[in-house]
């Protein structure tokens, strides 16, 4: 589920990402989001401008269909739920001499390309910026669904027709990017019953919709959610007659249930079932009263989104070649805890651990899985030599570094591992 400002939302989190992207790469650069017709009224002279430009329903997204909850009067009714696509125009400006708009395009292009999915910590990371502090009352996080950004294959005679219609200005360096999918909620139900005729006093037994309002880790509310955590659900009317919580594709029974919390242990799924990755989790309550004329059946609450973060488990590192000053490549093996699904998207992170001008590398698993596993393969190349702490992501949820917490360390509350480190000879 998301509000109003979920749009306003998606185009502060690219700005956001891009801009903490762009600044390293060109001196002085920065991310605007006005129509680019308004050059010298807020343009940078060199920078990037992001700039929604067009909307369209999304159709195959299954949320558009709402779902179901009771008036008052006891009558089923929908709230209604709209997808969108965003399409948003990305152009580049600077010294045309040093190529500062080629060198923007490249920079903005390898962001988007590693950041291609929209996760709940870069939307909770946007929203938490002082500098968008109008979109404090945003629900985007709260979306089930995963939101992509993909680049639109667009021709230079349409590019030019998107500049010369809609700001009938001359062209600049120019690409664009699909956003989808965004949901937003509607306000009020989707249909209307119609005017009452006539009152009659009745009393009706009201099977109540459990509402969930917040997932947070028990062990605090910024702390990561993994396969060992205990979750804190918050909300109303969370207790029913028999409680359940559907969490992706399983159902348990959690011991703790009140009206307003239910504090649900990871472990009650098994590690075979868990899944790493955005997950959707609902509340459900089985009727047992069948009291005429409700009847006996089972309710379920708003789906919300639980992001739950894998735990590397083992590290292999074969076929290295490179030596001495040259740059390694290798094949990297990683475990993790849980399992990751065929269309999920898993990216190897390596971070070196250096005062020293550190360096940072990224890799996407580029074969295709043919099966659930918890073993992914990595092919790196052009990595130098050095020492390096490992995450992985899946669907953007990243697994957590281990820190020091030995007060007589060298390395005292510092990131130690997992790690691997590339020598001359071999990595380990």
């Amino acid at each position: 589920m998301s509000n109003y400002l979920a749009i306003a939302t998606i185009t502060a989190v690219l700005q956001r990402t891009l801009q903490a992207s762009i600044q390293l790469d060109v001196d002085s650069a920065r991310v605007t989001t006005v129509k680019p017709s308004n050059l010298g009224s807020g343009t940078p002279e060199t920078g990037v401008n992001l700039f929604l430009y067009h909307v369209t329903p999304n159709h195959i997204s299954s949320k558009n269909h709402g779902y179901a909850y009771r008036e008052s009067n006891g009558q089923p009714s929908k709230r209604s739920q709209r997808g969108l696509d965003l399409y948003y125009l990305l152009s580049f400006y600077g010294n045309e001499v040093e190529l500062e708009p080629q060198r923007l395009l490249g920079s903005v292009v390898r962001t988007l390309q590693d950041y291609s999915i929209i996760n709940q910590q870069m939307i909770q990371d946007t929203l938490a910026d002082s500098s968008f502090s109008f979109l404090a009352d945003s629900d985007l996080a709260n979306q089930v669904e995963l939101i992509k950004i993909e680049p639109l294959d667009l021709s230079l005679e349409d590019l030019s027709k998107v500049w010369s219609v809609l700001f009938q200005t001359p062209y600049n360096l120019s690409v664009a990017y699909q956003t989808s999918v965004v949901l937003i909620d509607g306000a009020e139900p989707a249909q209307k019953a119609l005017p009452v005729r006539e009152y009659r006093a009745t009393l009706v037994p009201f099977m109540a919709q459990p509402m969930v309002e917040k997932v947070v880790s028990q062990a605090g509310v910024y702390q990561p959610i993994l396969a060992d955590s205990s979750l804190m659900i918050r909300g109303q009317r969370l207790k029913g007659d028999v409680t359940h919580v559907r969490i992706g594709d399983v159902v348990v029974t959690p011991e703790q249930v009140s009206e307003k919390q239910i504090v649900l242990p990871l472990s009650l799924v098994s590690a075979n079932e868990l899944r790493a990755g955005v997950q959707r989790l609902q509340v459900v309550h089985q009727v047992m009263t069948g009291i005429p004329p409700a009847p006996k059946g089972r309710v379920e609450s708003n789906a919300v989104a639980v992001v739950v973060r894998p735990t590397i488990i083992q590290v292999k590192v074969s076929k290295i070649q490179g030596s001495a000053d040259e740059l390694r490549s290798a094949e990297v093996s990683i475990k993790v805890n849980l399992k990751i699904g065929k269309g999920q998207r898993v990216v190897l992170l390596l971070n070196e651990r250096s005062t020293n001008d550190p360096v940072g590398y990224m890799f996407e698993q580029g074969k295709r899985r043919q099966e659930y596993t918890n073993l992914i393969k990595f092919v790196i190349s052009g990595v130098k030599a050095g020492e390096y702490l490992a995450r992985v992501q899946v669907d953007g949820a990243e697994s957590v570094l281990s820190v020091d917490t030995n007060p007589d360390s060298r390395t005292f509350n510092q990131y130690i591992s997992p790690k691997i480190v590339l020598r001359n000879s071999r990595l380990g």
